[in-house]
C-alpha cells in the first residue's frame, strides 16, 4: 500500500480554511475558492505593507513641508541645510518634531537657513 501523505495533507488545507474564515459566501466554504481568495490576500497584504511606508513618508515630508514655510523655508532648502550641517534625523523624527516640539523645530530652521545664507 502507497503511503498518501494524507496527515499533512489535511493540515494544508484546514491552514487554508482557518485563513478564510472570515470571507463571503464559497470563499470561506470550499476549498479551491478558499485557496484563490487567500492567495490574492496574501498578495493584496504584501503591497499593502509597501504602500503603507510610501504613504506615511509622504504625510512625514508634508508635515515638514508646512512646519517649515511657516518659518520662512521650503522643504528642499530645509533638508539641504541639515544635510550640510551634518544634522541626520530622519524624515519621521522631524515630523515628530515639528508636531510636539515646535521650538526645537524652529531652531532647527534657524541652522538651516544660516547654513544657507
Amino acid at each position: 500500500m502507497r503511503a498518501q501523505n494524507t496527515p499533512a495533507r489535511k493540515r494544508a488545507r484546514k491552514a487554508v480554511m482557518k485563513a478564510a474564515s472570515g470571507f463571503h459566501a464559497g470563499r470561506h466554504r470550499q476549498y479551491r475558492r478558499a485557496l484563490e481568495a487567500t492567495k490574492r490576500a496574501e498578495q493584496q497584504a504584501f503591497i499593502g505593507r509597501k504602500l503603507k511606508k510610501r504613504d506615511f513618508r509622504q504625510l512625514w515630508i508634508t508635515r515638514i513641508n508646512i512646519a517649515a514655510r511657516n518659518n520662512g523655508l521650503s522643504y528642499s532648502r530645509f533638508i539641504s541645510g541639515l544635510s550640510r550641517l551634518g544634522i541626520e534625523l530622519d524624515r519621521k523624527q522631524l515630523s515628530e518634531l515639528a508636531i510636539h516640539q515646535p521650538e526645537a523645530f524652529t531652531a532647527l530652521v534657524e541652522q538651516a537657513k544660516g547654513v544657507l545664507d
